[in-house]
């Protein structure tokens, strides 16, 4: 597919930071950029099924640890009394 040039204004000071952030990573700005906006619309398109709404870093993970292997309605649950001791609830 080919690339097409989108100009983009921001503050100078998050340009130059970003810049940092992708040498850092051995990638482009543009690239860094891409990325993001592609994550971001993948996760927005997850919103509706919460349970594959997990960030790739935290995808890697799993199976790693030793645990009891807990139904999905067994999370949904823990999730629920987590977020109501959170909130007070």
């Amino acid at each position: 597919m080919a690339n097409t040039k989108l100009t983009l204004s921001m503050e100078p000071e998050v340009v130059y930071r970003a810049k940092q952030y992708a040498k850092k990573r051995h990638i482009s700005l543009s690239k860094l950029i891409q990325d993001f906006l592609e994550n971001s619309i993948e996760s927005d398109n997850l919103k509706d099924d919460p349970d594959l709404n997990i960030p790739k870093e935290i995808e890697k993970l799993r199976g790693i640890l030793k645990g009891p292997d807990l139904s999905k309605k067994q999370l949904k649950q823990m999730k629920l009394e987590y977020l109501k001791e959170k909130h007070g609830l």
